[in-house]
């Protein structure tokens, strides 16, 4: 994927906003010196879903910039998630380039919170209102999903990290139910299958089997497909941990 082709997929809908400003922050950086120009002449803009998936790319970017630094580190364990994220839904050559987007993604919040330590924050809550109009639920979904995924990679989310996610989920038109449910995916207690539905463990068995369906039908992964088939079966896998949860919470009531 080359310099010409992550411009192409900002010239759509992020290219007006806080999105675009830091992108062209960001990837403005990675022009300086490069040598390629002839990529970036060259490669041309000309999908509708290649746009989506490259804005999304972006946006999951920018989202993990602040999500890595929530507790003032970075974290080898993290960075070697969102590279090996990179690798298996865009590419080899994503990973290059996705990985100094991310770093100069880090010096541009170092140099915003100089001046006042606040303002890349802010930046984070614009981003978030662009995110919320641009982008369908489903597709901000899958976002806090791969975001969450960070948060875990090194095997532990601090109260920072928590924080951020759920700030992220608001700006982005998110409930901090649904930080709690992704947060829970992948356990295997009863209490975390009671969250991952998103309800409480004194509802009736036909109240969590309407959680269960209201929860499967917004979380399918059809509704991301349009993002790509890498994006679909991630979307596949957070699919199949709810159905586990669903299957906890059926086993321990004696729900058929």
């Amino acid at each position: 994927m080359g310099l010409g082709k992550w411009i192409g997929g900002i010239v759509g809908w992020m290219a007006g906003g806080p999105l675009g400003a830091l992108a062209g922050y960001a990837i403005g950086k990675m022009l300086e010196g490069n040598n390629e120009n002839e990529d970036y002449k060259t490669n041309t803009y000309d999908s509708t879903s290649y746009g989506q998936r490259n804005s999304f790319l972006f946006s999951l970017l920018v989202m993990a910039s602040y999500i890595i630094k929530a507790d003032g580190k970075v974290m080898h364990s993290e960075m070697e998630f969102v590279r090996q994220f990179l690798r298996i839904n865009f590419g080899e050559a994503a990973v290059n380039e996705g990985n100094q987007i991310l770093l100069n993604l880090f010096e541009q919040r170092k140099q915003m919170d100089a001046r006042n330590p606040s303002a890349f924050k802010n930046a984070i809550y614009e981003c978030g209102a662009q995110i919320k109009v641009y982008m369908n639920y489903e597709q901000r979904l899958q976002l806090l999903s791969f975001l969450v995924q960070i948060a875990q990679s090194d095997g532990n989310v601090c109260n920072e990290e928590t924080e951020a996610l759920k700030e992220i989920a608001s700006a982005i038109g998110l409930s901090m139910e649904e930080v709690d449910s992704m947060l829970n995916l992948g356990g295997q207690t009863l209490k975390e299958a009671y969250k991952v539905l998103e309800i409480d463990e004194n509802a009736t068995d036909e109240d969590i089997k309407k959680a269960y369906r209201k929860l499967a039908l917004k979380h399918h992964p059809d509704k991301v497909a349009t993002l790509g088939e890498d994006i679909k079966m991630a979307a596949e896998e957070k699919f199949r941990q709810i159905n586990n949860a669903k299957e906890i919470i059926f086993k321990a009531r004696g729900i058929k």
